[in-house]
């Protein structure tokens, strides 16, 4: 409307208390978890912005779509409404209802992994490569240059580098099952995909008669960058970019707890009725029967009247611009921030911002910490605690050492974003004192869950 305040496209029906604790509560709720943010306690977290998924705050509408929820094991109403919600977004013949985004590739890749495959994308996230792993394929990760490079202006930095990719298909050629590109690019920032790389993504997989699959959560994020930013785009609906995106995959992975504004759900989507009856199959083993994968009906209705809100371009604009002032204010007051800033958080370049702590000292997980114990936010370390252990049990350092502040969509208000930059831009005045960590107990995978950490020095 043409004034710099950001004010959010709806008010405020109900609300849940915050809980005030002191810097020795938060100290000693560290020290008892092993210094992992995921175990700490909910009710101790000030500002939650570990996650994205599943963290927001669902529309009045929403509730009450829930109360239309029908609970029958097969054939729900409940089920034709999710159907048709995601059909009308991504006309897939083929909709497998899971309980969340891992769920959908878990199933996947059970059937089209296994040793020997190959898996690009542009960058996995964590349970995709976990998933891809566990069947023994290999996960490879092909951004463009720009993706890996903090401070470059690129305004589509989650793009996948062609030419890497079309090496990679020629290189393995009958040991690639899909290819995958996830919008928008979690791991490199929250960054956009432009439909001009999708396409040219999808030539090169025509060409060798690879799928091409999007794990496409933050879907309406990257179609309105590509609104905002893609020559020719700008006067075009969010509903039609989002459905020319899908038009160029052959299926899709989806966590409906983004960008379907819902606590709880997911899917996975495709054209090809055989592969579709064997991952229904696998469905049914381990999910549920079809017409709910895991799923309650009142659950269904959510994310149908979700994806009818995600893509209204009032909460859109509020959505990335709301995003945009944390970002912008912390580049402003000099802490190194991954630039453009993404769509679903703000990724600090912990590295950056603690020289002094090596990779393999974890310097992600020492600024999250450093947060939590200031001011009871919980961030997300993105980096070499998350990425660094390999299959084989070997660790290097991941390409970046990020820490994300993933903010929950229509949860926290302006005021609270700004006690978040005042509480970021204390931790950074005080960044060379702070040391490195060493884990002491973790899992082979997926470690960044559960693992324990002790500070040194």
């Amino acid at each position: 409307m043409g004034f710099r305040t950001i004010i959010e496209p709806f008010r405020i029906h109900s609300v849940e208390p915050i809980r005030l604790t002191t810097a020795a509560q938060r100290r000693a709720a560290l020290e008892d978890v092993g210094y992992n943010l995921f175990s700490l306690r909910a009710e101790d977290v000030l500002i939650d912005l570990l996650t994205d998924s599943g963290t927001g705050a669902m529309s009045r509408d929403q509730w009450a779509a829930v109360q239309h929820g029908d609970e029958s094991y097969a054939g729900s109403p409940s089920w034709y409404r999710f159907l048709g919600a995601v059909q009308d977004l991504f006309p897939f013949p083929h909709v497998i209802p899971t309980h969340q985004g891992r769920a959908a590739e878990k199933i996947l890749f059970s059937v089209i992994g296994g040793p020997g495959k190959v898996i690009p994308n542009n960058t996995h996230f964590d349970t995709t490569r976990a998933n891809a792993e566990a069947t023994g394929a290999v996960a490879v990760d092909l951004v463009i240059s720009e993706g890996l490079e903090v401070s470059s202006l690129h305004p589509f930095k989650g793009n996948m580098d062609l030419g890497a990719l079309e090496q990679t298909l020629r290189e393995n050629a009958g040991n690639v099952p899909v290819v995958f590109v996830t919008i928008t690019n979690n791991s490199g920032g929250g960054q956009p995909v432009s439909l001009e790389n999708l396409r040219g993504t999808k030539e090169l997989c025509e060409h060798y008669g690879v799928p091409l699959f999007l794990d496409a959560c933050r879907f309406a994020e990257n179609a309105w960058f590509i609104k905002e930013r893609e020559q020719g785009q700008h006067d075009r609906a969010v509903p039609d970019i989002v459905r020319e995106m899908a038009s160029l995959a052959d299926g899709m992975t989806m966590s409906a707890k983004k960008d379907g504004l819902a606590n709880i759900g997911g899917w996975l989507a495709m054209r090809d009725g055989e592969l579709a009856r064997r991952c229904r199959e696998v469905l049914i083993l381990t999910e549920g029967f079809p017409t709910y994968g895991g799923l309650a009906g009142r659950d269904l209705e959510a994310i149908a009247q979700g994806l009818a809100e995600v893509v209204e371009e009032d909460y859109l604009r509020y959505r990335i611009r709301s995003t945009a002032y944390l970002g912008e204010a912390l580049a402003e007051a000099g802490v190194p921030v991954i630039r453009p800033i993404g769509g679903h958080a703000v990724y600090i370049d912990a590295r950056a911002l603690l020289p002094q702590v090596p990779p393999l000292r974890y310097p992600g997980q020492s600024v999250a910490v450093a947060l939590f114990e200031t001011g009871g936010i919980r961030a997300c370390e993105i980096g070499t605690v998350m990425f660094g252990l390999h299959p084989d049990g070997t660790e290097s350092a991941a390409p970046l050492d990020l820490v994300r502040l993933a903010i929950p969509r229509r949860t926290y208000t302006q005021s609270h974003v700004d006690y978040v930059v005042e509480v970021c831009l204390d931790v950074a005045k005080r960044a060379e004192a702070l040391g490195g960590y060493e884990i002491v107990e973790a899992p082979p995978t997926l470690r960044h869950f559960t693992a324990r950490f002790r500070p040194l020095g």
